[in-house]
């Protein structure tokens, strides 16, 4: 099942959003950017795909420096020792981290 929708405003067009159900998961993709985002729930792969698109758009605070990394992981309350571990887990990082 797919579908898409326009959301028009007075100002011009709206953002495209493509949905569609694929297996278990719903994945939602912005046409124009092609941004995608996926979860078991239409309204969860909405909502990814939202966050998705304010990093894609540079609307968040940019991670451009091993300062900024720390930074950001501090705020989280994640340690030094769990990044370290973690990439020793897995050589590969994920596509948008490359």
């Amino acid at each position: 099942m797919a579908g898409s929708t326009a959301d028009g405003d007075d100002d011009g067009p709206g953002q495209e959003i493509r949905l569609v159900h694929s297996g278990e998961l719903w994945v939602a993709t912005d046409v124009e950017t092609g941004v995608a985002s996926q979860d078991e729930t239409r309204e969860v792969a909405l909502e990814n795909l939202d966050d998705a698109l304010t990093l894609h758009q540079n609307e968040g605070d940019a991670i451009d420096s091993p300062e900024a990394e720390r930074e950001v992981l501090r705020d989280l309350d994640i340690g030094p020792d769990e990044v370290e571990q973690a990439r020793e887990e897995t050589d590969e990082l994920p596509a948008f981290m490359q």
